[in-house]
């Protein structure tokens, strides 16, 4: 077995077509799409009886461990086509000491911020720019709090197409240089993130790039499905009795309950499923409130803010499809406060050793809320989501220094 089978090998494709995720209407494959002809998402479909024929679990074990191991249930049809920067499967990390002052159930941490471009972004942009080189795209541009911003940079260089990038003002340094760095021509906007989206919108009508925008494109679902094929792999076939994930868009939760049926389609697990909690910022929660009042759309958050910026999404087009995913599954949707995600973020690495990403600590906080108030039982095993490397965060100035000139007091280090 090379590093690269999984990139080089020549497997087929069980792609049939892509369809609207509101009213079912059929659209066909290989073309360039961006939402459904009713203005929804669309979501790829695929022959899952030729699937569950061509693999199994057996010739999947001896498969390279990476995104791309899944290529049966993934869109890329061409070798050719596939633009990688090294996707690996993510580890799951057991929190023990946590479990143990908790008093609940295993927790497992599924680390992101292994990526290429150190975030799960990089699973939806791997494929969406995948698809865009086979279909022949040559500008793509998107708006961003900064991770997907810098993975679509990084991809698009990667394989020569142009991408324009627009970030709220606030966004972190770090993000914005990084953007560029990789390629991308960046800019900043004095708004938020659905206003540059209306920037890409905008700019597709009078300029012809590609909108790359969450679920406005149908690929990028199909990259972050993979997290939920990943962890049920990892589990040993089986799923956790909950998944906490941090919800601004919410691609992945929807990419994730799509795979569960996939999975269970070509036989490869059962009916049971996670409970999804989706997990939002108390200064920005569309989702927890349309949930809580029983809707099925999010109405837009007015005044979002959160420490958490990569949550702060004040609307969100796949609104309907993280809500049916939470309803089908048992689940809720959860909102925690900006103070509590700075406790949990420091517990965890304090206590573990672990260092969250701000989202990735809004799970942890939402878990043990939930664990506090009955939401999930003691005997729950959970799967926390780290989106994204806590290294690409700001973090605590360190003031403390010693004189190597004078009497050092070593008893009270």
């Amino acid at each position: 077995m090379r590093h690269d089978d999984n990139l080089t090998a020549d497997l087929p494709s069980f792609v049939t077509h892509l369809e609207c995720s509101m009213t079912g209407e059929r659209h066909e494959a290989d073309q360039v799409h961006n939402l459904s002809r009713a203005g929804k998402p669309l979501l790829v479909r695929y022959d899952l009886a030729g699937v569950k024929k061509a693999l199994t679990k057996d010739k999947l074990a001896g498969r390279p461990a990476d995104l791309w191991r899944y290529r049966e249930l993934l869109p890329v049809r061409r070798k050719e086509d596939i633009v990688s920067l090294g996707e690996i499967m993510t580890p799951m990390v057991a929190m023990p000491k946590l479990q143990k002052k908790l008093g609940g159930g295993e927790i497992l941490v599924k680390d992101e911020g292994r990526l290429p471009t150190g975030s799960f972004k990089a699973r939806g942009l791997v494929m969406a720019v995948s698809m865009a080189k086979a279909l022949g795209i040559k500008h793509m541009a998107m708006p961003t709090n900064g991770n997907a911003g810098a993975a679509l940079a990084a991809y698009a260089s990667h394989c020569g197409i142009k991408t324009t990038i627009f970030c709220p003002e606030d966004t972190p340094e770090v993000n914005v240089s990084e953007i560029a760095l990789q390629g991308a021509s960046v800019y900043r906007v004095n708004g938020l993130i659905d206003d540059c989206g209306k920037i890409v919108g905008e700019g597709k009508a009078k300029v012809g790039w590609f909108d790359t925008s969450t679920l406005k494109e149908p690929y990028r679902i199909e990259g972050k499905k993979t997290m939920g094929l990943e962890l049920v792999e990892q589990l040993g076939w089986d799923v956790p009795d909950a998944i906490f994930y941090p919800t601004g868009g919410g691609t992945g939760l929807i990419g994730m309950w799509k795979a569960f049926d996939e999975l269970e389609k070509i036989g490869f697990i059962g009916a049971k499923r996670p409970r999804m909690i989706a997990v939002q910022a108390a200064g920005c929660a569309p989702m927890v409130k349309a949930y809580e009042e029983g809707k099925e759309h999010a109405p837009r958050w007015e005044n979002a803010h959160t420490i958490a910026s990569g949550i702060r999404v004040p609307q969100a087009v796949g609104d309907f499809l993280n809500l049916r995913a939470v309803r089908e599954s048992g689940g809720f949707a959860i909102a925690v406060e900006d103070p509590a995600i700075e406790m949990a973020l420091d517990e965890m690495a304090r206590e573990e050793g672990f260092l969250l990403c701000p989202e990735g600590a809004a799970t942890y906080a939402a878990y043990k809320q939930s664990l506090a108030d009955g939401r999930v039982k003691k005997s729950d095993r959970v799967v926390l989501f780290n989106c994204a490397s806590g290294l690409k965060y700001p973090l605590p100035k360190i003031e403390k220094k010693l004189d190597r000139h004078k009497p050092i007091d070593y008893a009270a280090l």
